[in-house]
């Protein structure tokens, strides 16, 4: 395992302050906030560990309510909303500095059997064969205004190994816009096991980097490169997770992403979730805040 899987798999390890109360610690991000994906999962973390194991989460739902402060604590409340006899729901709410900034919902399930069906996966190329984002990165870094961004990037996903399809939209913005669809392949710098391989981590995992690039595909419908080359202004606003397969994170994940809008200065994001052999593991959905900076 590497040490930057380690620091996120600590990061990710609430301190329980109470019975319901749970504190997280943050890490530096790319831009001078918490990274969304971060509270998200640490959010689903917290809801989870009031939760049966043998209840998996199968759907969440948040709000991105205000920047959070990579310097300060975030404390978690877990609200027990109702313990059915095959549904398990909980609210969570983050607090940073007396004011809430995070807002999700979460729903478990008791498995069962029923109908099953999926839409095939789309074809994508062999991840291996895909560079790497210390390999890509370096090669762009002309683009960015700022020269500490690469560094800073790499540093931000060092627990993940995301690797892009295509070429990302900074890096063919200059190009004009592009069809709104953007491929990542995904798996955790690592493999996970002994006390810490829980389906519920393998879910707060996913959930962590869904929000690395879900609005990528809002971006190359307009030839935009993003808050990196500085022709946007973006942040998340909401995001929805539906869990509809087991998966590792540690494996492969086929990360299929497009945007069926954008308006309003917000941009909707949607994808789909798909294990290396194929089986349809999550769906997710984001509207972000898309804004174009006035001159």
């Amino acid at each position: 395992m590497s040490e930057a899987l380690r620091s996120l798999l600590d990061l990710l390890d609430l301190e329980r302050i109470e019975e319901n109360i749970f504190r997280g610690a943050s890490r530096p991000a790319v831009i001078p906030r918490v990274f969304g994906g971060q509270v998200a999962a640490q959010a689903l973390v917290a809801a989870g560990r009031t939760v049966d194991p043998g209840r998996p989460a199968h759907s969440l739902h948040a709000y991105f309510l205000r920047p959070g402060d990579p310097g300060a604590p975030i404390v978690y409340t877990v609200d027990r909303i109702r313990d059915g006899r095959s549904f398990t729901t909980r609210r969570v709410v983050a607090v940073q500095h007396g004011k809430p900034i995070f807002h999700l919902s979460a729903s478990f399930q008791f498995h069962e059997e029923g109908l099953e069906h999926q839409e095939p996966m789309p074809a994508a190329p062999d991840p291996e064969t895909l560079p790497t984002a210390a390999e890509l990165l370096p090669k762009h870094a002309h683009l960015f205004s700022d020269p500490g961004v690469v560094d800073r990037m790499l540093e931000a996903r060092s627990a993940v190994d995301l690797r892009y399809v295509d070429e990302p939209p900074y890096a063919t913005a200059a190009q004009g816009p592009r069809e709104p669809r953007s491929q990542v392949w995904f798996r955790t710098n690592g493999k996970l096991g002994g006390e810490i391989d829980a389906p519920l981590l393998h879910v707060c995992l996913a959930t962590y980097v869904s929000d690395m690039t879900l609005l990528d595909s809002v971006l190359l419908a307009h030839g935009r490169g993003g808050w990196a080359v500085g022709d946007v202004v973006g942040a998340s606003l909401d995001h929805a997770m539906w869990f509809h397969r087991p998966f590792r994170a540690d494996e492969w994940l086929l990360y299929d992403q497009s945007s069926p809008s954008s308006s309003g200065g917000r941009g909707l994001g949607q994808a789909r979730i798909y294990t290396a052999d194929g089986r349809l593991a999550v769906t997710v959905i984001q509207e972000g805040l898309v804004r174009v900076p006035r001159v």
